[in-house]
């Protein structure tokens, strides 16, 4: 059984047991938060696909831990005015451990 899940703008194919890495979640480590918006989920009965999204699924996932990502560099630079600027940038994740997905 697997679900297809919309979350910080990024969709994920999630099963039961696997962890994931996310855009930053609000939350407290060993928080239980709901994952967004739930697009398609596989059973034993078929694949059920939402329109945009299946009503009465919920993917419950327990945070395990927060990060940042690698880093990533952003240069700007503009020919002939001596104009150069670097930047980096690292994002935020949140790890977390899909605990139940669920249909009513």
């Amino acid at each position: 059984m697997y679900a297809v899940v919309e979350t910080g703008g990024k969709q994920y194919r999630v099963e039961v047991g696997q962890t994931v890495d996310v855009e930053h979640i609000p939350a407290e480590v060993g928080d239980t938060v709901e994952l967004g918006r739930v697009l398609a989920v596989s059973t034993d009965d078929g694949l059920r696909l939402g329109n945009p999204v299946v009503p009465g699924a919920k993917v419950m996932a327990s945070v395990v831990s927060h990060g940042r990502g690698k880093k990533i560099i952003v240069f700007r630079y503009k020919p002939k005015t001596r104009y150069r600027k670097k930047t980096g940038h690292r994002q935020l994740y949140t790890r977390v451990a899909v605990q139940s997905i669920a249909l009513e």
